[in-house]
């Protein structure tokens, strides 16, 4: 399986789930996937921003630009 193969079914496995994004500032942003494109724009739904581990603010609908991505990684599912 190429790179670019795995990539792609990883992103498939994780659509609609809860992920975590985190930004090259160190800000976290917790959320359901919503969409994913090639430049790393996210979109998240029932998103929460986390600042140094801390709960800051809370988003119906959040997008991320792509540039601002440092990773995205799956989190378990809310109660």
């Amino acid at each position: 399986m190429s790179r670019k193969e795995a990539l792609s079914q990883f992103i498939q496995q994780i659509h609609g789930r809860p992920v975590v994004v985190k930004l090259n500032s160190g800000v976290d942003y917790r959320g359901v996937l919503a969409c994913l494109d090639g430049y790393m724009n996210i979109a998240l739904e029932q998103t929460e921003e986390y600042v140094n581990g801390q709960l800051k603010d809370k988003y119906g609908d959040a997008f991320i630009r792509g540039n601002n991505v440092l990773y995205i990684s799956t989190q378990k599912r809310r109660n």
